[in-house]
């Protein structure tokens, strides 16, 4: 494979990850209800996330690091919201 054919597989990977986020933000916005997200799943989760935008920042792989900085953005909004409306 040559290194376009792999860029494309984890763009259109990150793109898979990062959309998933999208339906549980809309549904949090619209109901504002979070009593079944688990606030340390999130916590976890988005530091992950920010750390998997420094790696890749570090070795130049544009597809991890779009990816995962975005998907970071949605996990952290959602972990606000997850603190703003409480249990």
């Amino acid at each position: 494979m040559d290194i376009n054919s792999i860029a494309i597989i984890g763009l259109v990977a990150g793109t898979c990850t990062t959309l998933s986020f999208f339906p549980q933000v809309i549904k949090t916005i619209k109901t504002k209800k979070t009593k079944d997200l688990s606030l340390s799943m999130y916590i976890i989760l988005a530091t992950g996330l920010f750390l998997w935008t420094i790696y890749g920042f570090l070795i130049h792989a544009f597809p991890v690091l779009l990816a995962n900085s975005i998907s970071f953005v949605l996990a952290a909004f959602i972990l606000f919201l997850k603190i703003k409306y409480g249990e």
